[in-house]
């Protein structure tokens, strides 16, 4: 009997999500907690507010097994007093747990070594606009959602293959407000709809994110990782060495994705970045530019930083050239830089870091990438990623789901996936072409825009085993 009989919606599941509070509730939140701190007699004080609901449909062996949603908000608390800061959290919003939560915060700050670095909180700032709350993703039902995953897992069943993963949509909303007349709001939606497909020993995957639920098709998403299962059967066994890859967009996400933090003007200066002492050195061939852009039209996140600071966009590569950093106000300060609005909130230990990598991309697709390789691999996605050498970057890990042999121009067939050893560095000075750059999700790394990738002298150091 077909499993999918088991997937009846119930028409619970049917009635329309709940929705996020009026944006000026949250403001009313953070207006008490403000005047309640200065009661206490706080000069300095920042609150940030944030809610969320987030939903997911997940399926196995072609089948629905679960259903979950969540609403929370949470209330963040910094006080800053005499050179002592702290942090409390609470999910409380009656006055009398606000005044706890700032009790707690103070009493918490006063066993802190005095900061002489810590800056007095900033005052209002401007905000360029950002439009990423999507009503289609912030109404879509679990009746919905499961209607795309039936279909997906009939399709599987169809071609004898077995589906499992998930569809996820969410929304979410921040305000930000400190004693210093600072204010900042932000909202958005997201979607996910990842699949993984299994015929007989051969296995596949596919994922795609947005802010719009309407700017991907999980079927097409399903169908794609459904004739790549096909094709991943009987894998040949190649001796590990050096291979030209066309890595698609996830592979070349999980990847460069462990660079982020290595734009940290906190990290070069702690000489924990493997950029320190190469800043205005061509270190990326002359095809690699990326930049740090809050603002492009396939990002998601805030327009503000931690503390409220807007982000600017940076360039961080101009053809293979580290052109800059991102600074926090504190690293702006003591560096003499300019503060780029990429901090976290305080007291962090980390300083600040891009969340909005964008590599810019070339005009080659991945069939043409195909087409001009006499001989190669074209990976679909990596996994279990581990950094081996800080200053190299040089990462091993695996590939999966989709490994195929590349000869004369064509797919031959699938290969046994390898574990890889490669720095970084190296592979962005090996790119031949690039694709077109589009948002990208994997596993390993945070979404970002990145192009495919045609590399070559890629290093896989064995095969592994399954």
């Amino acid at each position: 009997m077909s499993a999918l009989k088991n997937q009846q919606v119930s028409k619970r599941a049917a009635v329309a999500p709940v929705t996020l509070r009026p944006e000026r509730q949250l403001h009313q939140i953070g207006a008490a907690v403000l005047r309640l701190a200065k009661e206490r007699g706080v000069s300095e004080a920042e609150v940030h507010i944030d809610e969320s609901i987030q939903a997911l449909t997940r399926f196995a062996n072609n089948a629905i097994h679960q259903h979950v949603a969540e609403q929370g908000l949470v209330v963040s608390i910094r006080t800053a007093v005499d050179g002592r800061t702290a942090r409390v959290t609470t999910n409380r919003i009656d006055e009398d747990a606000l005044r706890v939560a700032i009790d707690d915060c103070l009493s918490l700050a006063s066993h802190q070594p005095k900061d002489p670095h810590l800056l007095p909180m900033p005052g209002k700032q401007k905000y360029r606009a950002v439009r990423r709350f999507h009503t289609a993703t912030a109404a879509l039902t679990a009746e919905e959602r499961a209607r795309a995953v039936k279909s997906a897992c009939q399709l599987a069943e169809k071609r004898g293959q077995i589906a499992a993963g998930i569809f996820s949509s969410g929304q979410g909303q921040s305000v930000l407000m400190n004693s210093r007349g600072l204010s900042a709001a932000y909202r958005q939606t997201s979607a996910t709809f990842s699949i993984t497909l299994q015929q007989g020993s051969a296995a596949s995957w596919a994922k795609a994110n947005a802010g719009d639920v309407r700017q991907f098709d999980p079927m097409q998403i399903a169908r794609i990782a459904s004739e790549k299962a096909v094709r991943a059967e009987n894998p040949v066994e190649l001796a590990p060495g050096k291979f030209t890859v066309i890595l698609e967009p996830a592979a070349v996400l999980d990847l460069v994705g462990f660079l982020f933090y290595d734009f940290a003007a906190t990290a070069v200066e702690d000489k924990r970045s493997c950029l320190s002492g190469r800043l205005g050195k061509a270190i990326f061939g002359k095809n690699i530019t990326i930049t740090d852009d809050a603002y492009h039209p396939h990002q998601l996140g805030a327009p503000f930083d931690g503390e409220g600071m807007p982000r600017q966009r940076v360039m961080l590569v101009d053809q293979g050239v580290v052109e800059s950093l991102v600074y926090s106000r504190r690293s702006a300060k003591q560096t003499g830089a300019k503060t780029t609005g990429h901090g976290f909130p305080l007291p962090n230990e980390y300083g600040e870091a891009p969340l909005n990598l964008v590599v810019e991309g070339g005009n080659t697709s991945v069939e043409e990438m195909i087409a001009s390789t006499d001989g190669g691999l074209l990976v679909t996605r990596l996994w279990y990623i581990r950094e081996v050498d800080p200053y190299e970057k040089i990462m091993t890990g695996m590939t999966r789901d989709g490994l195929f042999l590349i000869e004369r121009g064509k797919i031959a067939g699938a290969a046994r996936n390898f574990r890889f050893n490669q720095s970084v560095l190296e592979m962005l000075r090996n790119v031949e072409c690039l694709g077109p750059a589009r948002r990208a999700t994997g596993e390993e790394a945070f979404e970002m825009v990145v192009p495919s990738m045609k590399i070559r002298n890629f290093h896989f150091s064995e095969v592994t085993k399954f």
